[in-house]
């Protein structure tokens, strides 16, 4: 008992201390308390990685998501949009977002669930400065028919989950490139409100061949005879999970609906069918429904 009141009359100055600094012992309480929510939070399941990591518009953004809960498949959220997720590996999936020319450049919000947990994540979509153009057009001038319109969006909505390509895009056709990727136009003086030039033009002479830049099923042959007014002699090819090509004006068409091509395998031929100024090849790249620049996917790709 002497012991221990000895112990006391030591320790007490240090207490008297303590219970004089308020301040002290609050900062070590809250600080204990964060500590313990630190150590018993849940670790996220998942992690995330985003390429470019400093896009512009028209980019294809790429989201890969490993995730720790097997069978478990996340969804991506973006400019207001649900996207899927297509496995590439174990417990490892990817995204693919579209950004256009009409996208509002600026800080934005790419958000990753997997049902449990929600990770959101800033990237800074870049603007981007677009040529613009006056052309003069003949034929059906910019208006098509129901008809072509219902295919085609029919075309873009498609979405596969099975992936066909495999490397960077090919050069669809081999003449100069006559008009780039979200170029602005005036059309017989009109200014086209809400449009972008949604491909590249290639030119190179009416019956040059033109190949598929990437392996798929071609999905859609629409013929100018059979109110293609528009588009002209058209035809889509769906490279799997949301990627698609659409290839117009063409004056020869070389497959058939549920045919599978090849990189590299001719199609069709360049022609001046439908709205069009002469012979060129018009080739979009459709990302879940919305035209990309088909550039980062001939020169880098997409794995």
């Amino acid at each position: 008992m002497t012991s221990l009141i000895s112990r006391l009359r030591v320790v007490s100055p240090q207490l008297n201390r303590l219970i004089r600094q308020p301040r002290l012992i609050l900062s070590l309480f809250f600080g204990l308390i964060v500590l313990l929510s630190v150590l018993t939070s849940p670790a996220q399941a998942f992690q995330v990685q985003v390429q470019p990591t400093n896009p512009q518009l028209g980019d294809t953004i790429s989201v890969i998501v490993q995730s720790d809960r097997p069978n478990t498949t996340p969804t991506v959220t973006f400019n207001q949009k649900t996207y899927p997720t297509f496995a590439t590996g174990t417990n490892r999936y990817r995204a693919l977002l579209p950004t256009t020319p009409l996208d509002r450049p600026g800080r934005m919000t790419i958000q990753v669930t997997d049902g449990q947990d929600v990770s959101n994540l800033a990237v800074n979509l870049r603007d981007r400065s677009f040529p613009t153009q006056r052309i003069r057009v003949r034929g059906g001038g910019s208006d098509g028919t129901d008809f072509e319109f219902n295919r085609v969006n029919e075309f873009k909505r498609l979405v596969t989950p099975e992936k066909f390509w495999s490397g960077a895009f090919a050069r669809p056709a081999g003449g100069e490139i006559t008009s780039v990727y979200g170029v602005r136009r005036y059309y017989n003086g009109v200014f086209a409100q809400n449009y972008y030039h949604r491909g590249v033009d290639y030119g190179g002479g009416a019956g040059a061949p033109v190949v598929a830049p990437a392996p798929g099923r071609v999905v859609l042959v629409g013929r100018e005879s059979e109110g293609f007014r528009l588009h002209g002699n058209t035809i889509g090819i769906d490279h799997g999970q949301g990627v698609s090509s659409i290839f117009l004006h063409l004056s020869r068409m070389d497959v058939r609906e549920g045919d599978f091509v090849q990189a590299g395998q001719r199609i069709g031929a360049i022609g001046a069918t439908g709205s069009a100024t002469g012979p060129n090849l018009h080739w979009g790249l459709y990302v879940h429904g919305q035209s990309v620049d088909p550039v980062p996917w001939r020169y880098d790709g997409f794995e």
